[in-house]
């Protein structure tokens, strides 16, 4: 049998809760700590347009199939930003997640709330959208996704379930909803400027994400790293002049996670999406040109920013080991698909 994902507590629990069947929302299922390592699989912008909504069931019986990986991600994006933003389309990935064999966490994109006021996508109300993914995907605050569900930490008291916390193998895991579109900051169709509601959301997420990933750091005292996952790429290598006016709304964020990087001794790892390509870097190392960009004064040499593929050219999902014992604690490695998934 396939190991199955447990998850450790950030303090220890009474012996009566470690016996409980179940664990309310905002609380993390105990466990031992170890550290024997584990693998998880990092997907996002996925799938995109028929070809790959067809070939996608594949896509999770091979991350199934997978003996190293005991834990998915997805980053975001679950449909390309042209296509109907519906309630059949959520509800079809829906059905996929939950054939994942193991544990799935997934953090919404913007192609599936954000971008949906766009007439192409249906001319929704960005908002509502937000609340029937929340709906669809998010209906048991506190677990994650997948077959073998297990508890996480949640900010399902906040009304954002999606922003969840939790702890393994001496790393500490976050996964904050934070997207593209300047994290929802760009105009709807037909305005020039965000609308009261949109900019009080997003001024309630933000406020969320900062405390998610100071916790996610606070609960990271004696661990071995930090793991952020987003699915906004908030230093998109592609874009050579990048305008402040449309990344303003990742300032604050950015200057945290730099913040909180610097402080903690140990390798963070911040994995997204949204730029579509492969890539590794040190985006707030000294030299960089993200750092004066942001306003960050304390370079961060150890934070790591991973760029899983995806959009009309993924061919390949992200298997993650962590190493407690290895001073990087996390190596990667890009696994083909079995089956090709690139558009047509």
């Amino acid at each position: 049998m396939r190991f199955r994902f447990a998850l450790t507590a950030a303090a220890p629990l009474a012996a009566a809760a470690l016996a409980a069947a179940a664990v309310t929302a905002g609380t993390a299922q105990a466990a031992p700590p170890d550290q024997a390592g584990f693998g998880f699989a990092v997907i996002g912008d996925i799938p995109y347009g028929a070809a790959q909504i067809a070939r996608f069931p594949s896509v999770v019986d091979q991350i199934n199939a997978d003996p190293a990986v005991q834990f998915v991600d997805h980053v975001g994006d679950i449909k390309d930003g042209s296509s109907v933003c519906s309630d059949d389309y959520f509800a079809m990935v829906r059905t996929q997640f939950d054939r994942f064999v193991d544990p799935l966490v997934y953090t919404p994109g913007d192609n599936e709330w954000t971008d949906c006021h766009r007439t192409n996508n249906g001319a929704y109300n960005p908002l509502e959208r937000l609340q029937a993914v929340r709906d669809e995907f998010f209906p048991n605050p506190g677990k994650t996704l997948g077959q073998h569900s297990v508890a996480v930490q949640s900010q399902a008291d906040r009304g954002i379930p999606e922003n969840v916390s939790y702890q393994r193998s001496g790393v500490s895991f976050a996964a904050v909803h934070i997207v593209g579109s300047n994290n929802s900051l760009a105009p709807w169709t037909g305005k020039t400027a965000p609308t009261p509601e949109q900019t009080a959301e997003v001024q309630k997420r933000t406020t969320a994400a900062l405390d998610m990933i100071n916790g996610a750091f606070d609960r990271a005292n004696g661990q071995r790293a930090v793991v952020l996952l987003t699915q906004a790429d908030m230093f998109d290598p592609t874009v050579l002049n990048p305008s402040l006016a449309n990344y303003s709304a990742f300032q604050e964020i950015v200057r945290t996670i730099a913040r909180r990087s610097a402080a903690f001794d140990g390798p963070v790892y911040l994995f997204n999406g949204d730029s579509h390509v492969f890539n590794s870097d040190t985006p707030l190392a000294a030299g960089s040109s993200w750092l004066s960009f942001y306003g960050v004064t304390t370079p961060a040499p150890n934070l790591t920013r991973v760029t899983v593929d995806g959009s009309n050219g993924v061919n390949d999902y992200l298997r993650v080991t962590v190493k407690p014992q290895d001073p990087r604690v996390l190596t990667w490695e890009r696994v083909p698909f079995a089956t090709a998934t690139a558009s047509s």
